[in-house]
């Protein structure tokens, strides 16, 4: 970014220069054009021109990125930048932060990756921005592990692979750092972005069922049942005996046939 600047002194056109580049003085090169002159009596006096070169940083670009984007959302919160070794943290602060953090971190997921395009369209290095606000990464990240622990858990104890809901990468990279840390199950990421999800298996499969004292789960035996309930086959023996007995088919009324049976 060049800019040509022009005030009374050569100082007073560094400061706005700096003032337009929202930078520190010592961050931007400057080139004297023209030094000012005083002149005689008033006449002759020649203002100072610089010539201003700033080349703000990955982190300042992607911060500048962010506030426009706050600014279209009516949004008032700071932002305070912490760099690290492959890049920077930027922490949107404010009251009004919860239309930038959105459904499960949808929105500041989205800023986060438009931010990161605007810091790196220039160098082929990649730098690393992470957006975000009042702490919620944090506490995204306690209820990610929490999930993986409960669900591998149940994948334990039933053997069953268990399949998460899409997630983002940075999501699915926390669930497989919990995932590893447990013995007897493993995990691995299937599908296409942005329906990508964890899939969490045991590595031992499903454990073996017990029944009737058996190994190998079910007993085949206990499938034959008889044709009709215990308890039909004693209506129906009470119904024939009685039926046999030697008495008179005429004495032997609808009622008392029926009487037979309990129902």
């Amino acid at each position: 970014m060049k800019k040509e600047f022009t005030a009374n002194t050569v100082d007073e056109a560094k400061d706005l220069a700096a003032a337009e580049f929202g930078a520190d003085k010592s961050k931007i090169k400057f080139t004297v054009l023209e030094e000012e002159k005083k002149g005689f009596l008033g006449f002759g006096k020649t203002d100072a021109k610089i010539l201003a070169e700033y080349e703000p940083s990955k982190a300042e670009t992607a911060a500048e990125y962010i506030k426009a984007i706050l600014s279209c959302m009516d949004i008032e919160a700071g932002l305070e930048i912490t760099e690290n070794e492959d890049g920077a943290v930027i922490d949107i602060t404010g009251d009004t932060t919860g239309a930038v953090i959105g459904r499960r971190g949808e929105t500041l997921d989205a800023i986060q990756y438009l931010a990161s395009m605007a810091a790196n369209r220039s160098d082929k290095e990649y730098y690393r921005i992470t957006l975000d606000s009042c702490g919620y990464r944090e506490k995204r990240k306690a209820i990610l592990e929490d999930l993986a622990r409960k669900i591998s858990k149940s994948v334990l104890r039933t053997g069953r692979t268990s399949t998460l809901e899409p997630m983002n990468p940075y999501e699915r990279r926390i669930i497989h750092a919990a995932v590893s840390e447990i013995e007897g199950v493993t995990s691995k990421s299937i599908g296409e972005e942005p329906y990508r999800k964890v899939v969490i298996s045991s590595v031992n499969g499903r454990p073996e069922r017990r029944q009737g004292g058996k190994k190998g789960g079910y007993d085949k035996s206990r499938r034959t049942r008889d044709p009709q309930p215990r308890s039909m086959d004693l209506m129906k023996t009470s119904f024939e005996k009685d039926y046999k007995k030697p008495k008179p088919e005429d004495s032997m009324t609808d009622g008392e046939l029926y009487g037979k049976i309990e129902l």
